[in-house]
């Protein structure tokens, strides 16, 4: 009987081929699912901090004034002008990278009756204005939002009380519908003041300045009683 040499190296090809693929999908498959369970991992929240329970970031109530905004964090850039020696204009990644990033337990009361405590982490206001290098005449400085709304604080306020400019919450980066790609952790103030979506910082003399809801009647101060 004769041996035919040629099929043989043929299928010995073929089963060398046919195992280098099943291999190389079985390694395919496993990384793709290391990546996403890391990837769910990494986007799980906080909810104790320090021996602190927190809330969630589901604890909200919808009330900003156009609905959720959604900005895409590859076009974005924060400015800071107005009375400054050096106005900025930073993306997104360069705000979280250059700066140093602090955590802290912070309540938000919202006038409508409902708070929520809550793990914030980002930038210092005042590691951004002195990037910008203040003009002595500052008084206040003026935040506004994506979606038209502003508010303002006095400048010794931001600059005394380390305010937190927040990219996360809980460990997780703020959704759209929490202010991303940043919200302000105006502790000591009512929610009003915690303006979301921050795309730009004027800093001003104008103390007579009224945000969206101060300009129809709410406290400018805000001072929680």
């Amino acid at each position: 009987m004769c041996y035919d040499w040629g099929v043989a190296m043929d299928r010995k090809k073929s089963l060398v081929l046919t195992t280098i693929i099943v291999i190389i999908l079985v390694v395919s498959a496993t990384y793709f699912y290391q990546t996403n369970m890391l990837s769910r991992l990494t986007a799980v929240e906080v909810r104790e901090y320090e021996g602190q329970n927190l809330s969630s970031i589901n604890d909200f109530r919808e009330n900003s004034i156009k609905g959720p905004q959604h900005l895409d964090a590859e076009s974005y850039k924060l400015t800071v002008t107005g009375l400054v020696n050096n106005p900025i204009e930073l993306p997104y990644t360069e705000v979280i990278t250059t700066f140093p990033l602090y955590e802290k337990v912070v309540t938000l009361y919202c006038v409508e009756g409902w708070d929520v405590t809550l793990l914030w982490e980002g930038v210092l206001v005042k590691d951004l204005l002195e990037t910008a290098q203040v003009d002595p005449a500052a008084k206040i400085v003026i935040f506004y939002a994506s979606d038209g709304f502003s508010t303002s604080l006095p400048l010794d306020y931001l600059l005394e009380n380390d305010i937190v400019m927040a990219y996360k919450m809980n460990g997780v980066v703020l959704p759209p519908e929490r202010g991303f790609p940043f919200q302000l952790v105006a502790e000591s103030k009512w929610g009003y003041k915690w303006i979301k979506w921050v795309t730009s910082i004027e800093v001003s003399d104008d103390v007579t300045y009224r945000g969206y809801w101060e300009s129809r009647g709410y406290s400018n101060d805000a001072d929680l009683p």
